[in-house]
Order: structure tokens, then sequence, then C-alpha cells
């Protein structure tokens, strides 16, 4: 007792502080190449199927992709590749592109997947911009690669085309650039035998915005950023993936890195079924029942296209249970269709800037207690906040609005995986707060759904009154006679703009302007209906599947 008295025992309290302060748990960095490592070693005999251009399927395992990959960071080392160099990769969904996603990383340089569906010049942009060094290549896109080599020679040193030697074709590049096959560098390489560490915080991938609203700007992740995003995806209540389970990407390994399902799928030990290029309705549907897959993810035009597929030739899903879509809002009444089939639709929202998840839709306590119409309102919102992310819609003098599910606001978020600012652009930083503006506009319910109202640039104003463009969509949608929709703002002298609607039929269909007009009847206020409907037969679509509204506007700005 005396000797508490004496300042022996502020030691002994000072000392078992400091030791529950550290904690005293083993710390491993958080590094891309461990997710890689798990699934070889706990999910080795796990298939990933690839399809190749020519229709062919190549299968393959975790664990021999696991070595393919340390054979990879050989190849990438003796080319010259150094830790925090910039790698490009021009390719679609394959067993090679993955190896890629886990080497480049694995060494500690930085993989720049690019989108092969931007303009030539939009693409040497991004190589030039990020200093790629290297481009890896799918056969079909070495013309584009070939086309801007020369804007590309000071920093470029060679194009590696993802074939076998018989692949190759002779191509014409810059003296200085080298053109190399792939699969020869493998075979004359040795595995490494163990991956290196490094602190995680490393930079490990670069992937550009689709430039709609200027030069493409470049979001540049890390291991620590990239790992936790995937753990998340494998949540219950998000993408809940599991070694049961075959999983088909039909969004691309260049649209924010397949939206993490490269990682999140070895994760959990889930099959892999690669599309490579062949994303048609007919392609994807078959490839989906003769593979078995349980589960796919891609954007609402995806969707809308095999839905129109089916009601033309018949048939259904054999084993698929549901669906993860994104990158646009996803028609309440595609859900419902895709529901009648036997498919659940699972919405998400979030940008190439979140990596892109911040919210997802899975259902609350309230939820259970609602009618078959609110529960399938409820699943066409954008979801709910994911952990490590954080949502919030703010009034323009920067206060967070009510979540009384109707005032609006602009929608930012914050979290261990959402940029803080663009690649070398310090100018863009998002400050102490953290808060990254979307340039989405929208509102919370009283259980944390996040309803997205609109894009702010294409939010219609008439008369002082905002009108949602993705309302009038979703409702067109509806109609049985209409494939796809746009809304979009045109001018107006007394209204200042005023909504116009541009609708492609279903294949076999035939709408009027009229009809679509008498459609909306008592599911909008007058003054929200649009005052012109344009029967058109296709609507312009950007390079990551979404409506070029702008282009849209250019057209019928008259």
């Amino acid at each position: 007792m005396h000797a508490y008295g004496t300042g022996v025992w502020p030691a002994i309290a000072r000392i078992d502080m400091e030791t529950q302060m550290l904690g005293l748990m083993q710390r491993r960095n958080l590094l891309i190449s461990s997710v890689i490592t798990h699934a070889a070693r706990h999910h080795g005999a796990t298939e990933i199927v690839s399809r190749r251009d020519d229709g062919r399927l190549d299968r393959t395992t975790y664990a021999a992709l696991e070595r393919r990959a340390r054979r990879l960071t050989v190849v990438l080392r003796a080319l010259g590749i150094r830790p925090g160099d910039r790698v490009g990769t021009l390719a679609m969904n394959s067993d090679r592109h993955l190896e890629l996603y886990y080497a480049i990383p694995g060494i500690g340089a930085v993989c720049n997947t690019i989108n092969p569906r931007l303009a030539p010049e939009d693409i040497a942009y991004i190589a030039g911009h990020a200093e790629d060094r290297i481009i890896f290549v799918d056969p079909g896109f070495l013309p584009i690669v070939a086309a801007i080599a020369p804007a590309l020679r000071e920093m470029l040193r060679a194009v590696v085309v993802l074939a076998p030697p018989d692949a190759m074709a002779a191509t014409a590049l810059p003296e200085g650039i080298a053109l190399l096959c792939y699969e020869t560098l493998m075979a004359g390489t040795a595995e490494e035998p163990d991956w290196p560490d490094f602190d995680e915080n490393t930079a490990a991938g670069l992937c550009y915005t689709s430039g709609t609203t200027g030069r493409p700007k470049g979001v540049l992740y890390s291991h620590r950023s990239e790992v936790l995003h995937a753990m998340v995806e494998n949540f219950a209540d998000v993408f809940a993936l599991r070694a049961t389970d075959r999983m088909l990407p039909a969004v691309p390994m260049f649209h924010a890195n397949a939206w993490g399902i490269p990682y999140s799928a070895p994760m959990a030990g889930t099959a892999l079924i690669l599309p490579g290029r062949q994303l048609d309705p007919a392609s994807l549907l078959t490839l989906l029942n003769e593979e078995r897959a349980t589960a796919s993810a891609g954007v609402p035009t995806v969707w809308l296209g095999v839905l129109n597929h089916l009601r033309a030739v018949g048939g259904g899903f054999q084993t698929l249970g549901r669906i993860l879509s994104g990158g646009a809002a996803f028609p309440r009444a595609l859900m419902a269709d895709y529901a009648a089939l036997g498919v659940h639709v699972h919405h998400a929202w979030g940008m190439t800037e979140s990596s892109p998840l911040a919210t997802w839709n899975a259902a609350k306590p309230a939820t259970l207690a609602m009618d078959a119409q609110a529960r399938l309102d409820q699943q066409a919102t954008q979801g709910r906040t994911v952990f490590g992310c954080d949502v919030a819609a703010l009034n323009d003098a920067g206060e967070e609005v009510p979540w009384d599910g109707k005032t609006q606001g602009n929608l930012m978020f914050r979290g261990h995986w959402v940029a803080s600012a663009y690649f070398r652009q310090p100018e863009t930083s998002v400050g102490d707060q953290g808060w990254f503006p979307t340039g989405d506009v929208g509102v919370l319910d009283p259980e944390g759904f996040v309803v997205l109202t609109d894009r702010t640039k294409d939010l219609i104003k008439s008369g002082g009154e905002w009108i949602s463009s993705i309302a009038l969509e979703n409702i067109a949608i509806g109609h049985p006679g209409v494939a796809e929709a746009a809304a979009i703002a045109i001018p107006d002298p007394k209204w200042s703009e005023r909504p116009l609607l541009i609708v492609v039929p279903r294949e076999g269909c035939t709408v009027t302007p009229e009809e679509i007009r008498a459609f909306y009847q008592g599911k909008v206020p007058s003054w929200s209906m649009p005052d012109r409907v344009v029967i058109a037969e296709s609507l312009p679509h950007g390079a990551t599947g979404k409506i070029l509204k702008t282009e849209l506007r250019r057209i019928y700005a008259g």
C-alpha cells in the first residue's frame, strides 16, 4: 500500500497505458500482393475463365495465376520498371490483364488502366500525363497505340502485346519504342520467389476520369485504399462474394478497376469469368449461362441490352441470382423486369474518385415493414453508405441538409478510399474536412438512403423549379414500348429551360410522342412533363456506357 504513494504506482500505470496505446498485435502492410497470395494458398484450385477474341475459352487457377504474376515481376524489372514508375494497360477483362493488376503494383510500380474507348487524343494525353514507361495492349487495340506512339516517344520504352507469338502483327513504332510479345517474355523468365514488402500507402493504381468535363483527370489509389475497399465490398450487406460464387464482371477492368472485383473476388475465393471484348447481349447471356455465373456486374445499359435480347429470343438465366449495377441510375421498371426473371439488382453509387464504392443498396429493419412497391422504390435508390466512407448532402452555404427525403443538397463523400486530390493537380485538394464534391445532387431519406436527383449539370431549371432528368427517364423506361430514354434541358424564352425527352423504342414496337406524354399523366406535376418527345433510333453513349447528354444538347439545342 505504502509503495503506491511513493511514485511507483504512477510509473506502473504509465507503462500499462503505453502498452495499451501501442497494442500488442502483429502489423502487416495491406498490400495488393497479399490478396493473390491468399487466393493461391487457400483457393488455389478455383478457376479463372478468360474468353479470347476468337471466342475460345482459356482456363487457369488462382495458384497458377499467382505464379505467373510473380514471373511477370521479373519481366517488369528486366524492362527497367522501378518503384513509382507508371505502366499503362489498354486491355479488356482477361487473365493476362489480371496478372498485370497484381504484378505491376506488386513491385511498387503503378498500374495505369486506360480506357480504349476514349478518343485517341485523350488516350495519348493520359499516357503522356502519367508518363507511362511501358504500355501493355490487347492485340485489337495495338493500332490505337501505334497511332499515338509518336506523341509518347519522350518517355515510352516499349509496347507489349498481350498475346502469344503467333498472334503478333507487324506494327511500325517510332525508333526507341520496342514492340514485344507478352508470352515470349513470360516463357523465358523464372518466377520471383516472393513478393516484396513496402509501405501500404505506396501508390498502386491510376485511373483517369472519362473527361466529360474537360481533360481526363487522374485518381491515384494506394495499396491500403484498394485492399480496404475490397474488404468492405465483401461485407454481408455489400457484394457478399463467397467461395461458392462465380462472378462475371461485365464492367471493364479499365472502368474504376472493374469496381474492385479483381481484388474482392480473389480475396473471397470467388471464381472469375472474364468476358474479353465480347460484351454484346447474346455473347454475354451465353457466357453467363454456360459458365454458371451466380453474380455479375455492369452498367444499366448492359442489362437493358441483355433484357431486350431475352425479349426478342426468349429464354432466361440458368444460375444468375444477383446483378451489381452502378455508373448511372438503374430504372425501377428494369429492376422489376429482372426480379420477374429471378435476378435481384443491387444498386450502388460512387465514382472513379471513390474507388468507386460509396453506397450500396441493402435492406434495413424498416425495409421489412414495407409493401412490395415501397421496397422496389427503395431498391431503386442509390443505397446507404458503406462502412469506411461517409456521404453528406450540403446546401450552398456548406451546411448539411436534413435527412427528410425531400431537401436537396450537393452530394459529397469522404473516406479511406476517396481521393484527396487529382494526380499532379495539387490545387484540387479537398481540404481539411475531406469532403469530395461529386457533382451530383440528391437527398437522403430518414434511413440514410441516398436518392440521386441528377448530375448538377443535367438538372433542368424551369421557371425557378428544378426538374430531375433522372426521374423523367425512369418513368419513360417504364413504358412497355420504350427501350431507352434521355431527358435534357432546352432553352425556352418564357421558362428559361424546358425538358425535352428523347426515346428509343423497343425492337418491334412503335410509339408516338403523344402516347409517351400521356404516359406521364398523374406521375409528375404538369409543369414537369416534357413539352416535346423525340423518337430516335439510338442514343449516343460514352466510353463507359453512359448516355452522352452533352452530345444530345448539341444535337437538339435548336
